[in-house]
């Protein structure tokens, strides 16, 4: 090789070097300022170490991409989606009658049919909705202020223009009958005096030794971790939707989807009579304070509530209603007697709970106040108060002898399926789609406890009401009383009665119907059996046993090994 093609491939391998180093320094600077430029923007420095790209930023760059690339088509998707979700937000602020005559006066007014083929008064009250919250929507599209759809609710219950700010917090109240008046004053004598008796027999309580006291309750958790299926019977072809116990814990009702009403003995558990008049799934049965199997055929032992809107008055000794209340435009829930017995409560899914006078078979309450269809109602022991829950996920608490909402309850995050009063009066237990049971105290105005129960919905929750001085001893100490001088039975049965409303049994989807005992609302047993959902649970006032009714088409009881 001569000198000259030496000094030419010497110099071709320099310029192949010089060549990579200015690549490398030119790509070196162009990370460098891409660098810079990020940390300008305050996008932090990446961790990946691939081409200085932050996987941590992978879904926000992307987002804000998406949002740049999206077509005309896919954003006004997105904008009917949005509005569609703020018009049903809305909706469920607007209050709508429950009268179908109002709601059908409504509807014509703002210029819409009132009845569509296959409607029903419940379908149209949702329209009625529905329309209003698309006006609200168009008026606040348009710049107007709905105050998040108030003012145009309140126009179902006033023609006349009025200030968005009074319809908001002003109340109105409807004139009531005399029978109404005259129904709230029996109310009020009856529960002042109820109210007296509970407090002198607190005093009473309080008077007990605190020794005997614990040793009663150490035998009351004691027998509670003992209950176990005592008993088992199906009891109708369809799901049975509720069970009771009758006042002398002698028999047990339940009600069935199929319409049928079956009252059976206890223990055994055999058929007694089959009550036949609803058309419709039977959901809310409630026994009269005083009933008893064979008192009379006109007497009104119990009464019922249905699908098909009607509620029945029934006697024990004839297989027909003696007596239909019509009124509700939807289905009936639930139904419980006032503890005076002369008096009704039912709630149904037409979003109202009405009170009824049972001798005169007379309406006298309609009253709203859930946004949404009510599922439950229970009377204080006293019955002075009575509580509603929802599918609202509200509980309020109305006092019967004013007609007042005393307390809105709005601690629950789902909807509202079953309520009690401890038999102290001032509390109340709530269970709810949100698998927690919660004990609100009408003394401090708010939740004191939130039990987590179940894995699934709540179904029903119960407070041990005891009606018999000695409910819960034996039949040995029973005897043994009764050798006793009087104020050694007095003693001994305001002792007995300190076991009334300390422990509660709560029902769930989850197939489980659990006991807590109350003050510390901790889990004493949980009871398995049946195979699916537990609809309904009761606790007879004895003590004797507990029992529940399930989507198998079961019906349990159960009780302690030593009853």
């Amino acid at each position: 090789m001569s000198h000259r093609e030496q000094s030419r491939g010497d110099t071709y391998e320099q310029d192949v070097v010089a060549y990579a180093k200015r690549k490398r320094e030119e790509e070196e600077d162009e990370v460098r300022t891409e660098r810079e430029q990020r940390l300008a923007k305050g996008i932090p420095e990446s961790r990946s170490g691939i081409q200085g790209i932050d996987l941590d930023l992978i879904d926000e760059v992307l987002d804000d991409s998406e949002d740049r690339a999206l077509t005309d088509e896919a954003l006004e998707k997105r904008r009917r989606a949005m509005a569609e979700f703020e018009r049903k937000k809305l909706a469920r602020t607007i209050a709508t009658p429950t009268d179908d005559k109002l709601v059908k006066e409504q509807l014509r007014k703002h210029n819409h049919p009132i009845c569509l083929f296959g409607e029903d008064a419940g379908d149209r009250r949702n329209r009625l909705r529905y329309i209003l919250s698309k006006i609200a929507m168009e008026q606040r599209a348009s710049g107007g202020d709905t105050a998040d759809g108030q003012a145009e609710a309140m126009t179902i219950e006033d023609d006349d223009a009025m200030d968005e700010d009074e319809a908001q917090t002003e109340e109105f109240y409807t004139e009531g009958t005399n029978e109404l008046l005259q129904a709230r004053r029996d109310i009020a004598v009856f529960s002042l005096a109820k109210a007296r008796a509970r407090t002198e027999r607190q005093r009473e309580d309080c008077k007990v030794d605190l020794v005997d006291v614990r040793k009663r309750r150490q035998d009351l958790v004691k027998r509670l971790d003992s209950y176990s299926n005592y008993g088992s019977q199906v009891g109708d072809t369809r799901p049975i939707s509720r069970i009771i116990f009758s006042p002398d814990c002698q028999n047990l009702l339940t009600s069935s989807w199929s319409g049928a009403i079956k009252l059976w003995d206890v223990p055994h558990c055999r058929p007694i009579r089959t009550f036949c008049g609803h058309t419709d799934r039977v959901g809310g049965i409630s026994f009269h304070p005083k009933a008893t199997l064979g008192l009379g055929d006109e007497t009104a032992d119990f009464a019922s509530g249905a699908a098909d809107t009607l509620i029945h008055l029934w006697s024990l000794n004839k297989e027909r209603p003696i007596a239909k209340l019509q009124g509700h435009q939807s289905r009936v829930v639930h139904v419980q007697h006032h503890p005076n017995g002369a008096y009704l409560g039912s709630a149904s899914y037409d979003g109202s709970w009405r009170l009824w006078d049972i001798a005169s078979q007379k309406e006298l309450l309609l009253q709203e106040g859930h946004s949404r269809e009510i599922f439950a109602l229970r009377f204080q022991c006293d019955g002075a108060l009575v509580a509603t829950g929802g599918l609202d996920g509200i509980c309020r608490v109305w006092d019967m002898r004013s007609g007042r909402s005393l307390v809105t309850i709005e601690s629950h995050a789902k909807e509202i399926f079953g309520i009690d009063w401890s038999p102290n009066g001032y509390q109340v237990a709530t269970g709810s789609a949100d698998n927690t049971v919660r004990i609100f105290d009408m003394r401090k105005l708010g939740s004191i406890y939130q039990i987590p129960a179940h894995k699934s919905l709540i179904t029903d929750v119960r407070f041990f009401h005891a009606s018999h001085a000695a409910s819960l001893s034996s039949s040995a100490s029973r005897d043994k009383d009764r050798d006793m001088d009087t104020s050694d039975d007095s003693t001994t049965q305001c002792g007995d009665r300190l076991c009334d409303g300390q422990y509660l049994v709560s029902a769930s989807n989850d197939g489980l119907v659990n006991i807590w005992s109350a003050g510390d609302w901790k889990l004493q047993k949980s009871l398995a059996g049946h195979v699916g959902k537990v609809m309904s649970v009761d606790i007879a006032s004895n003590g004797s046993y507990i029992a529940s009714s399930g989507y198998d088409r079961t019906f349990k009881l159960w009780g302690p090994e030593d009853f």
